[in-house]
């Protein structure tokens, strides 16, 4: 009955009188940004001052076959794999520290890193594990407006409590080779106030806005100039471990602006006023709507009951044509020869009225005068 109970409690009273705990396994967490480098920790203290034998770090990714990172052997450091170009032991073997400095974290990077270390003589092994999250890429190409703030970050993101000993800003610009300093501060003399001063035009305009307890180097560029444009790189010191980082800067000038565009993309909320002025519209637009319908039904009414002999004496008018005036033309009569009865030349001349249409053609001014046969004018009455 009680031996279970004495297989548990002897671990546990190992370790509070030898100080054992460190060789049980424990689980870091760390977050980073792709592209970032990240230092996951591997000490353990109170292991005494045994050298270390061998150091392996191994990867696995939701439960995947385990994968090699890299490996500590007599006294050789080797990486592994899709690893080799990006990690290094970052630690100090001689005091029982084997970190990894993970170079330019990628997003397939994101698992359970696990840290397995073997002293001289000793068959412990020694193990830590570290999962590491893999947030997306910050943007290395930042582009601010002539006048505008430009804040460029540099962060070494660790489990371990070891703090930055120096940060170092460099500037390059592709029309100068030669490289300018923006600022130099060694955080181990009290932070921001061991930061020298900066010469040159970026004298008083760039100030360190990182934690550097967290191993956080960043800094502020205000009033960016155009001539600013250019590469800003940072260096980060943790004692001989170096880690850089590469911020490239474009100053654009500033878009001019219109009050038209201005007023007419501004939303203003209504006053009092114009919302009661609205609702009398709204009501009084309710209210008038029957009295138009009625009005409109009345005079369709009446079009209707107009009478049908109205419409007849309508069309009739319409169809009837205007009278036509009729141009009467003489035409001469029958001449008296000289073999006719004296007598009978009272009776001689008469005229006749025909109808004649008129004509397009125009009438001649003063037409010719016909003259009968043996000289005598057609109109001369017989006496």
């Amino acid at each position: 009955m009680f031996r279970p109970l004495k297989l548990i409690l002897m671990p546990v009273l190992l370790g509070s009188f030898l100080d054992l705990d460190s060789w049980m396994v424990s689980c870091l967490e760390l977050t980073v940004h792709a592209g970032d480098p990240a230092l996951l920790g591997c000490v353990f203290q109170g292991i005494g001052e045994k050298p270390v034998a061998k150091v392996d770090w191994i990867f696995s990714a939701g439960g995947q076959s385990e994968e090699y990172v890299l490996y500590y052997y007599a006294n050789l450091s080797v990486p592994v794999g899709r690893f080799q170009s990006r990690v290094r032991l970052a630690g100090d073997l001689s005091r029982s520290d084997g970190s990894l400095l993970l170079q330019n974290v990628q997003e397939d990077d994101q698992g359970t890193y696990t840290c397995e270390i073997r002293l001289e003589m000793e068959s412990q092994v020694f193990k830590k594990t570290v999962v590491l999250q893999v947030l997306p890429e910050e943007p290395k190409e930042l582009v601010v407006r002539v006048g505008d703030a430009a804040r460029m970050g540099c962060v070494l993101q660790s489990t371990e409590g070891r703090l930055m000993t120096k940060v170092h800003w460099v500037f390059s610009s592709e029309k100068h080779t030669q490289e300018e300093l923006l600022l130099s501060c060694h955080p181990q003399l009290g932070a921001p106030k061991g930061c020298s001063p900066t010469w040159g035009r970026f004298q008083n305009r760039v100030t360190l806005v990182g934690d550097p307890a967290r191993n956080d180097g960043s800094i502020t560029l205000q009033g960016a100039q155009e001539s600013d444009g250019g590469s800003y790189s940072c260096s980060v010191h943790l004692g001989n471990l170096t880690v850089q980082k590469t911020v490239v800067l474009h100053v654009v000038q500033k878009e001019p602006r219109t009050s038209v565009t201005s007023v007419a993309h501004r939303a203003e909320p209504l006053g009092g006023n114009q919302l009661v002025i609205i609702v009398g519209i709204v009501c009084a637009t309710v209210l008038m709507l029957p009295v138009l319908i009625l009005l409109v039904m009345r005079t369709h009414r009446n079009k209707r009951s107009v009478s049908p002999t109205a419409l007849v004496k309508g069309l009739e008018n319409i169809q009837k044509a205007p009278e036509e005036k009729h141009v009467y033309s003489s035409l001469i009569t029958r001449d008296v020869t000289e073999e006719e009865d004296p007598s009978d030349r009272s009776e001689a001349t008469y005229m006749t009225m025909q109808p004649v249409w008129p004509s397009l053609r125009p009438a001649p001014s003063n037409p010719p005068e016909k003259k009968p046969a043996g000289g005598l004018p057609g109109t001369q009455p017989a006496f």
